[in-house]
């Protein structure tokens, strides 16, 4: 029944009605969930066309299941949230330290904005707002003399503050405290085409000028990263002996950045050779690379920057950052035919659950897709025309 009878006899209508509150100018909406609880709010309007518009929308979110979500947002601010989201979903292991660290410096920034809004008040106006405010700020670096304006900050510096805020909105909505996320509605007002820095693919002769000029370890390291695509700091450096099995020509990765990237590689000849000749290099060490200070904090090697780059300039290459050989590996697997999707599965950045599909044959996929590796990727001689010689 729609109507039931009141205790005076009177009938009253259980989908909702709207009323005029002492002290307000607003009109206020009164309707029962579905567990048949009151709710009165605010619908923030004085009149009263959309004041009945607000109520058949929460009427609607009662009978599709989503009001308890948006209730949960009109009565949680973002800096509650935020506060959640780094204790619980911010951290190891769901995701990097250095991530961790991103998310902190971005709400330094996203407090002050949108601190004490609700999750429900944050809209993608509020939002193009802010990063429009965020375009024009000045980019200010503390020295000992004081701080040093040096310019305007750069898009990519902004990019990544609404790439944290959708990262803990988009933990909102999964955890139903929040309807949509808004920063799916939000464009970004400023290119990145020439902020961002494109990376840089390695041409085999490339790679053999930086191996002749570099040091054996620095040169196994190479040999490693562009035949494995292994994460250089997260994946290959704090490797230990154990994780190497030579005779099977797989190693084991215990810990990564993401959840897929967790479990067996299997190496190419090129990358056992590599592993074998480190392995003799450093018989000593318990890990591949150890570090050559007793005094370091760490007991293998943390930091590559500076033999990296003087290894560049012996060899007369530009530099780039080491962490491109990763670029450079799945250029060469998708030059030998390897498909797209398969790629990034061979990086191990997707979704852990996509992954395990494959565990059953993934080792020999793998193989079968190393083995299709272009080293010559980038360097083919461009052929014209249509015809083929006879």
């Amino acid at each position: 029944m729609e109507e039931s009878m009141s205790r005076k006899g009177r009938r009253r209508k259980t989908d909702g009605t709207l009323y005029l509150r002492k002290n307000s100018v607003f009109w206020w909406a009164r309707y029962r969930s579905r567990e048949g609880q009151i709710v009165k709010e605010s619908t923030r309007t004085t009149d009263r066309e959309e004041a009945e518009r607000f109520l058949r929308e929460r009427l609607e979110a009662k009978y599709d299941g989503t009001l308890p979500t948006i209730l949960s947002s009109k009565n949680l601010t973002f800096s509650e949230w935020a506060d959640w989201f780094l204790e619980r979903r911010s951290k190891p292991p769901f995701r990097s330290q250095n991530t961790h660290m991103q998310n902190l410096n971005a709400l330094k920034h996203l407090r002050p904005a949108f601190g004490a809004l609700l999750l429900s008040d944050i809209t993608p106006e509020a939002i193009e707002v802010y990063l429009s405010g965020r375009l024009e700020s000045d980019r200010r670096v503390r020295t000992k003399k004081g701080f040093r304006v040096l310019g305007k900050l750069k898009p990519t510096t902004v990019h990544q503050e609404l790439r944290v805020l959708t990262r803990i909105l988009n933990v909102a909505v999964r955890q139903k405290r929040l309807a949509i996320n808004p920063c799916n509605a939000v464009e970004f007002p400023a290119s990145l085409s020439n902020s961002i820095r494109k990376p840089h693919y390695m041409t085999s002769s490339e790679q053999a000028r930086i191996e002749f000029v570099a040091p054996p370890y620095l040169k196994n390291v190479i040999v490693i990263l562009v035949e494995m695509g292994l994460r250089p700091f997260k994946e290959l450096m704090p490797m230990k002996k154990t994780q190497v099995d030579l005779e099977n020509s797989l190693i084991h990765i215990p810990d990564s950045k993401t959840p897929s990237g967790i479990g067996d590689m299997p190496m190419t000849e090129l990358a056992r050779g590599a592993f074998k000749a480190q392995m003799e290099q450093a018989p000593q060490s318990e890990y591949l690379f150890p570090s050559p200070s007793k005094r370091a904090k760490r007991p293998y090697i943390t930091s590559l920057r500076r033999i990296w780059e003087k290894t560049l300039v012996r060899a007369g290459v530009p530099y780039f950052p080491l962490y491109h050989l990763r670029h450079t590996f799945a250029t060469r697997l998708s030059a030998g035919g390897v498909a797209d999707h398969f790629v990034s599965q061979m990086l191990r950045q997707g979704d852990a659950q996509v992954f395990k599909r494959y565990s059953q044959a993934k080792l020999t996929m793998m193989r079968e897709a190393l083995a299709k590796m272009d080293r010559k990727a980038n360097e083919h001689e461009v052929i014209s025309g249509t015809a083929r010689p006879n």
